[in-house]
């Protein structure tokens, strides 16, 4: 019989092998040559992917069990449900399993405890895999990534059943700049009845765009403010009617109110005032950013997110698609100097 020989090529994520067969006999193996495994980043987006649609599940199952678990934090507009406790208990240790050297930051103060393990989510979106990692992010290693994390945005609107207020948010940030993050919104759909899909995971990266939503913008000449529900005051009331607004959204969630931005609801998210965290405005801001929008303090200053920047937005939020610098001229003198720049 004549003698043959046969090539089989073997790949993993790590490394790929060619093994050549001869006369049906094992003869030789050269390996350690790297495949195209998927940049840090890309990977930490698709695990961020899978864990906030996992936390979305956990929100949904815990308004329906009725038992929310509610704890005042701060007060009666600062709540804490058991809803934010599993959720970010799941993100942090998902992603800590996966990714060791990553810094996270959550919301919410809890003790050290072992995590359950259906809490643990390991999967990743294989079509965030599949898409290639901009240049300038394409060699960053874990240890320069920092994940912000907010269990649940809009907790109190849970607590009320403004569901669709209510979002799960994870950013990633890169030498203090926010170039990454994934928003779910638990209840996307839920006033559309029983046969309704509910639920949807928005997400985004610094110089490869945005997905998960179709980008919209206000009709020209329209000036549509969202601002908070709960959280308003005398600079805010000032700041929003100094803008000249045609129309005003008051509703909860930082998330939320980007995610109007970018579908074309409203055309300034604006909040002069302290009291947004990093957790909040992380991943918003990578997703705006990432669709040519901007997020700034009231002062046009950029905010930070390195490992140990003070967590408080001190200056307020003002958030907009596009003519950002109309907005900004519009902010009060009074206000700016009721709110000191970082």
């Amino acid at each position: 019989l004549p003698m043959f020989l046969s090539l089989l090529r073997f790949w993993t994520w790590e490394h790929f092998s060619y093994v050549a067969v001869y006369g049906g006999r094992c003869l030789s193996v050269s390996a350690g040559v790297m495949a195209n495994r998927p940049a840090v980043l890309m990977r930490l987006v698709a695990s961020a992917y899978a864990v906030a649609e996992k936390a979305g599940t956990i929100v949904q199952k815990v308004l329906q069990s009725g038992e929310l678990g509610i704890v005042e934090k701060s007060g009666a507009n600062d709540l804490q449900t058991l809803a934010d406790r599993l959720v970010q208990k799941s993100i942090c240790a998902s992603l800590s399993k996966s990714f060791p050297k990553v810094t996270i930051i959550g919301e919410e103060e809890l003790p050290a405890e072992a995590v359950e393990e259906d809490l643990i989510e390991n999967g990743q979106s294989s079509l965030i895999l599949q898409k290639s990692c901009p240049d300038q992010y394409a060699s960053l290693k874990e240890e320069e990534l920092v994940v912000w994390v907010d269990p649940l945005d809009g907790t109190k609107e849970y607590t009320e059943g403004l569901l669709d207020h209510v979002t799960v948010l994870i950013g990633i940030a890169y030498g203090g700049t926010a170039i990454a993050g994934v928003i779910n919104q638990p209840f996307y759909n839920y006033q559309m009845g029983a046969g309704a899909s509910l639920g949807r995971t928005l997400w985004g990266v610094l110089g490869l765009g945005a997905f998960g939503f179709q980008l919209q913008e206000v009709p020209d000449g329209k000036r549509i403010i969202t601002t908070t529900r709960s959280h308003s005051n005398k600079l805010v009331i000032d700041t929003v009617q100094a803008m000249e607004p045609h129309d005003v959204i008051r509703v909860g969630g930082a998330g939320n109110k980007i995610i109007q931005l970018v579908e074309g609801k409203a055309s300034a998210y604006v909040f002069a005032s302290p009291g947004c965290k990093k957790w909040d405005t992380c991943a918003p801001e990578a997703i705006l950013h990432a669709v040519g929008g901007k997020l700034t303090d009231m002062h046009g200053n950029a905010y930070t997110y390195d490992a140990n920047v003070k967590h408080m937005n001190s200056a307020g939020v003002l958030a907009t698609l596009r003519n950002h610098e109309y907005y900004l001229s519009r902010v009060p003198q009074v206000v700016l100097q009721a709110l000191p720049s970082n």
